[in-house]
């Protein structure tokens, strides 16, 4: 996996999805350790100062994939809100690797069955983890 910088995600999120990992078996999440690595380096802050272009939960996020090439617009949610539609769950590969990045980013991320994807952040459409605090 690399990405250059830290990613930035939200103390509230953190506190969730740390619930969900310690809930989650790893033969049920083969991407569990990558995403507790990108975790445990993150750069947590309070909501209200999360800035306004990276994905955190419940935001609709744009972003391409490199293979096969194509573009996604979703909504970055928790497992039991993911409908498969417009919804993508944060335990999958695409969800992992997108929480915390910001417009402009780029990571590789491992695939369950080996190999790597690549995921571009084109644009963060709706984040309601700021918005909320919006004056």
């Amino acid at each position: 996996m690399y990405h250059p910088n830290r990613p930035i995600v939200s103390s509230r999120d953190l506190d969730r999805i740390e619930a969900l990992l310690d809930a989650t078996p790893e033969r049920t999440l083969p991407g569990k350790g990558a995403l507790i690595e990108e975790l445990d380096r993150a750069d947590i802050r309070a909501p209200h100062e999360m800035p306004p272009d990276v994905v955190t939960m419940n935001s609709t996020v744009r972003f391409a994939m490199a293979v096969p090439p194509k573009e996604f617009c979703l909504k970055l949610v928790y497992p039991e809100d993911a409908d498969g539609t417009d919804r993508l769950s944060v335990l999958t590969p695409v969800g992992s690797a997108l929480l915390g990045l910001a417009v402009g980013d780029a990571i590789e991320w491992p695939k369950p069955r080996g190999g790597m994807l690549r995921v571009d952040v084109l644009e963060v459409v709706a984040q309601p983890e700021r918005e909320a605090y919006s004056p």
